[in-house]
């Protein structure tokens, strides 16, 4: 048992009483003023203003009914709520997801990876606009790479996305995060459209971007979206060892960064709609380093060149759909380490990887409540490397989903089936060889009551994860013999969303979930004879049970003063069962049993208000739940200001952001210290 100081009791105690206010603001006090019959009436307001209300209410009813009507937990961040947010990059917006924990090794240039309902990062798919982003070599997307400034909408489901009529890869994760790209619109008649942004602020960031919109027909427009950022990385950060407590500086977080994105988007005389996207990423930066035994200066440089171009296409033939995809990727990764000297000077180890993705979705309308879908994906990978012995293995990937829906006007149930054929072929050694799985899932959607706006939800699902190429195959690190590891999904939940007009609470959401999970074959590193052989091996089993609550308001104070506020909460166990003599029914490393986040935006006319506060419960950074491995709660607040002026046809905008407003000394990830106090400062133009 682990005696806790009493300052972390206090800090337990200080966020106890935290949530139960802010749950009485997000819940009982909303309920309580819509009861009332005595309400705060909008006023009306001119044309202009009357016009602009009826687009921002259509755009929201759409968003809110995709969370109601889902069989899945669905969180969406988008629009200004999404630009409000103290984010630079789509791993610090997923933050504000319940169930999610981020993986951040510090500062801007730190790996950040996402981790949801503790089932492991590799069991998370990342999808651009429709299409997942692979990566064969170790399962892992870093979210820090991909900029805000061209996205439009980041949606986050436990279990799969809650529709049938989509790819067969959709079907064959554990949750997906999609990540949806800014959409040209023209409806105001012009042809050209243009943002320029230029960001600034700690950390000697700078970081311009440019997004221009051109209309080249009726049927055909494009988009071009190009970014460069540069940040030294630099950040105080404290020191404690033996007794003594020191300030050092953070040196090995600089990156430079250039990111171009080409789209086309187009109509065919037959209303198919077709899409082309080229992204091309280039990157140098450092790696920061774990802080032990005072060394706290890393020299270990790396280099990333990343390009795909995908293309998608949809057709509507009555009862028939055709929805199709293809995806070239292309991988370049170079890592230098000054520290390790071989006799042909410092190790440098390259790595190439390429992707031919192809896709095809059929769905055919049985009747007016009745849809089947057959879906089938053909997948090739292949790793290439410049080390000794290197397999140089090559992955063949065939997915085959059959799915069904019935729609009825209260209930909603989805079902498919699963079929995976993955081929592993080496030119060395021994390859995994062929594994074949068939896997099933079903999701349910029901409406109780006459009140529509609440329904029950619940989902199970039968998932597996393919070992990646480093676990399978890296230097004395890989082992070709084994399994995958397989998952189980169990899902209950509700949904309460009603929009109110003429109210002051003009809108509520309420979401929530508990959940089981069981996870088999986990796939770990575990030490061998010494601490530089490690070898990678299934291990156990681990059971997660946990709940996730989400809720979000919206009110109307005034004529011109709107205030938003939510609030996230996850409670989660997630338990070692392997063996009941080592770490029996210990919390998983890293995985806190409390965690959560509450966030307020208010708008007066030209001006607005961000308020967000996260906050992330004790944690054990090993298997062992003892003291020697405990792990603080730590909590950030972040603030921002926002003011726009609107010209005849433009808006300029400026944001100031000040991130981690009490300037907290925390760790996500042992050893590696995230920074203090910082600011950010936006200006951005748009035509």
């Amino acid at each position: 048992m682990i005696r806790k100081s009493s300052a972390i009791r206090g800090m337990n105690c200080r966020f106890s009483v935290f949530f139960k206010a802010i749950l009485w603001l997000g819940i009982f006090m909303p309920l309580t003023l819509f009861a009332q019959e005595d309400v705060v009436k909008a006023k009306k307001a001119d044309s202009i203003d009357k016009v602009n209300q009826l687009k921002e209410v259509q755009i929201r009813t759409i968003k809110i009914g995709r969370r109601q009507t889902s069989s899945t937990p669905l969180q969406i961040l988008s629009g200004e709520e999404l630009q409000r947010l103290n984010s630079l990059s789509v791993a610090d917006a997923v933050r504000y997801f319940s169930g999610v924990q981020l993986k951040d090794y510090g500062g801007i240039g730190g790996l950040k990876t996402i981790n949801v309902r503790s089932m492991g990062t590799n069991h998370t798919a990342v999808f651009y606009d429709g299409v997942q982003l692979g990566n064969a070599q170790n399962g892992q997307v870093d979210l820090g790479k991909f900029s805000l400034d061209n996205i439009a909408e980041i949606e986050l489901y436990n279990g799969q996305k809650s529709t049938i009529f989509q790819s067969a890869k959709g079907f064959a994760a554990g949750s997906s995060l999609y990540i949806n790209s800014t959409q040209p619109d023209f409806e105001d008649g012009r042809s050209d459209k243009w943002k320029a942004t230029l960001k600034g602020g700690s950390f000697g960031l700078i970081d311009p971007s440019v997004l221009w919109q051109h209309k080249i027909s009726e049927s055909i427009y494009s988009s071009l979206s190009a970014e460069w950022k540069k940040a030294s990385g630099r950040y105080k950060f404290r020191v404690r060892n033996y007794g003594y407590d020191t300030t050092a500086v953070r040196e090995d977080g600089g990156i430079e960064t250039m990111r171009l994105e080409l789209g086309l988007n187009g109509v065919l005389p037959d209303s198919s709609l077709w899409t082309v996207k080229l992204y091309g990423y280039n990157d140098k930066q450092g790696l920061p380093g774990a802080i032990v035994n005072n060394v706290w200066r890393f020299p270990q440089r790396m280099w990333n060149r990343n390009f795909f171009a995908q293309s998608t296409f949809k057709k509507d033939l009555h009862k028939y759909h055709l929805l199709a995809a293809v995806k070239y990727a292309n991988d370049y990764t170079k890592y230098l380490d000054p520290n390790y000297v071989k006799d042909t000077g410092f190790l440098t180890n390259i790595y190439k990887q390429q992707e031919l993705y192809f896709s095809l979705a059929n769905r055919y309308q049985l009747s007016s409540f009745w849809d089947i879908v057959l879906s089938g994906d053909y997948q090739w990978n292949t790793l290439d490397a410049n080390m000794d012995r290197f397999p140089y293995p090559t992955r063949y990937t065939g997915l085959l989903a059959l799915a069904t829906e019935i729609h009825l006007d209260r209930l909603n149930i989805q079902a498919n089936l699963l079929g995976t054929l993955v081929n592993d072929e080496v030119e060395r050694y021994f390859s995994a060889g062929n594994k074949r799985e068939l896997k099933p899932s079903v999701m349910v959607s029901w409406q109780p009551f006459s009140l529509k706006e609440f329904r029950l939800r619940g989902f199970y699902k039968d998932i597996f994860r393919m070992p990646t190429f480093n676990d399978l195959y890296y230097t004395l690190l890989g082992n070709t013999f084994l399994k995958p590891e397989y998952a189980k999904q169990y899902d209950l939940g509700f949904t309460y969303i009603r929009l109110i007009d003429n109210h002051l609470l003009n809108q509520i959401s309420i979401q929530s979930d508990v959940y089981y999970n069981k996870i088999r074959n986990k796939i770990v590193a575990v030490p061998g004879a010494n601490l530089f052989t490690w070898s990678m091996q299934n291990l156990g089993l681990v059971e997660i049970r946990g709940l996730d609550v989400n809720i979000q308001t919206g009110w109307r104070i005034a004529d011109q003063l709107m205030v938003n506020t939510g609030i996230t909460y996850t409670y989660q166990k997630a338990l070692n069962m392997t063996d009941v003599n080592l770490n029996y029914k210990n919390q998983i490393p890293y995985i806190p049993v409390h965690s959560g986040s509450f966030t307020a935006g208010a708008d007066w006319r030209n001006l607005g208000l961000n308020y967000s506060y996260i906050y992330t419960g004790e944690r054990y950074d090993q298997s062992a739940n003892i003291i020697e491995n405990y792990v603080q709660p730590w909590y950030t607040h972040d603030i921002a200001f926002h003011y726009h002026k609107d010209l005849k046809h433009a808006r300029v905008k400026v944001s100031v952001e000040v991130n981690n407003l009490l300037n907290q000394d925390y760790e996500v990830v042992t050893n590696f210290p995230m920074p203090g106090r910082s600011y950010r400062f936006t200006l951005s133009y748009a035509y």
